[in-house]
């Protein structure tokens, strides 16, 4: 059996928690927030969120094989006889009391990133492009390093300190991806890794609702940088409104990328809807994704690259070997020629989504399916409304507005640009994406290209699904 991830006396260093039952040795091997992921040998930590108490789950974690359990002191000291006894029915399991079960996770998680001092630490943050940026340098870096990155896009409070527990001894480099949706969650989950590399996609609107202006967004961004020490490298997107701001946070050692920062890294060929080319130095790489905000998260994936010694062939291999990630910017040929992108929508990602939609050239008709941006506050009717304009002057031939908060947008439009051929449908039930295909089918032919593209809790991948089976 391998060691436990970590052991009893680096769990009460790290907390300052109370082993409350259970043996003085503990063994876990992996780290659940939900009981119904908790398996054999894990260690079982139950959230306290807005409408649910993970404590209610701690019964059925034990049941499931949780060796490992955290205890908010305030439900111990309320419930007392309840963990007794389950302490007696489960004498192999390992109870700690903690004054905040979220907090321990996080510092738990710092603890073991502690144990693997020659890990090359890489952070990627930023209002949109992250995951696609945390995916790009990750495959380039595979080139040369046995690497390890964040499934999917965990990468909040939870989902960072869950993702570092896969590092092992066999990894050499570390690709994390960091979001927010409160302030200050970007330091606390920057004193889990404690990164040296820090790359910022940019500074955007995304979660403005949250904390209320660009310039917070930015400070809170910032807190990537914390724990460089004079020692870390920050990587900043050139010509952001916020690179100097950035700058002075970062420290010394500083690489800028963008279209124009090096003589011999580049986009050097367009290919619209299919990609585009990457020169670097000599070597050239075709990256699958579309569209220029791709290309410049692809610029920052070379810039990391290089810094950690790659050679410009290895990444040009990375960047070739990518796969498109489901949902994000994702080209689906067929009958239609469809560009997914559901997973996540913001007032910036709208808008490269929509200048990539007008730069396109192509002969058939270009079709928008716009849903609801969500968690934008008091800024969403202003957002919604903007992301009406552009989609009037983006060149599309037909638009249809989905969600509660879009019709901000279908309203400004039918004042501000009452010709513009569109539609308005509520909603995101089953119902509003049926209607949506039904307004579709009116305007499609083959070959049209369709941007489909909204917050995930649209959900609006089931609009592609309806359009694929009745094709």
């Amino acid at each position: 059996m391998k060691a436990s991830l970590l052991t009893l006396e680096q769990i009460i260093q790290a907390t300052g928690g109370l082993h409350v039952f259970g043996e003085d040795a503990v063994y876990f091997d992996n780290v659940q927030t939900d009981s119904r992921l908790v398996k054999k040998n894990s260690l079982f930590v139950p959230l306290i969120g807005e409408k649910q108490d993970g404590h209610l789950y701690v019964p059925q974690s034990l049941e499931k094989g949780a060796s490992v359990v955290f205890i908010a002191k305030s439900s111990f000291e309320k419930d007392g006889k309840f963990y007794s006894e389950l302490s007696v029915k489960y004498p192999a399991s390992v109870f700690i009391a903690v004054d905040n079960t979220l907090t321990a996770l996080q510092k738990s998680a710092a603890r073991y990133v502690e144990k693997f001092p020659s890990l090359i630490k890489v952070a990627v943050t930023g209002s949109s492009g992250k995951t696609t940026t945390k995916e790009l340098i990750a495959s380039v870096l595979r080139q040369k390093y046995r690497v390890v990155s964040n499934r999917g896009n965990l990468n909040s409070e939870t989902g960072l300190p869950l993702s570092v527990f896969e590092i092992t001894d066999e990894h050499e480099a570390g690709v994390f991806e960091m979001g927010m949706n409160r302030e200050n969650e970007i330091g606390e989950i920057s004193a889990v890794l404690k990164a040296r590399i820090a790359v910022i996609t940019n500074i955007g609107t995304a979660h403005i609702g949250k904390l209320g202006s660009r310039e917070k967004i930015a400070e809170e961004k910032a807190k990537v940088f914390d724990w460089f020490n004079g020692n870390g490298t920050a990587i900043i997107p050139s010509g952001d409104d916020y690179e100097d701001f950035l700058k002075s946070k970062a420290g010394k050692n500083i690489i800028e990328y963008g279209f124009d920062c090096s003589e011999d890294v580049s986009v050097c060929e367009d290919e619209a809807l299919f990609g585009s080319t990457i020169c670097i130095g000599k070597e050239k790489a075709f990256l699958s994704l579309p569209g220029k905000y791709n290309a410049k998260n692809a610029l920052a994936a070379v810039m990391t690259g290089r810094l950690l010694g790659l050679t410009d062939a290895e990444i040009a291999r990375g960047i070739e070997s990518l796969e498109p990630l489901s949902g994000r910017s994702e080209v689906l040929r067929g009958k239609y020629t469809i560009i997914k992108d559901c997973y996540n929508a913001n007032p910036d990602s709208l808008e490269k989504a929509l200048d990539f939609i007008s730069a396109a050239k192509v002969s058939a008709k270009k079709i928008l399916v716009l849903g609801d941006m969500l968690e934008l506050g008091e800024d969403s009717v202003c957002e919604h409304t903007k992301a009406g304009v552009l989609a009037s002057k983006s060149g599309a031939s037909f638009c249809v507005f989905a969600g509660n908060e879009m019709k901000a947008a279908y309203e400004g439009i039918r004042k501000t640009a009452p010709e513009f051929d569109c539609a308005y449908v509520p909603g995101n039930s089953d119902e509003s994406m049926e209607k949506i295909v039904s307004l579709l089918k009116e305007k499609l032919s083959e070959k049209d290209v369709i941007l489909v593209k909204g917050s995930r809790g649209m959900a609006l991948e089931r609009v592609i699904e309806k359009l694929e089976n009745a094709s």
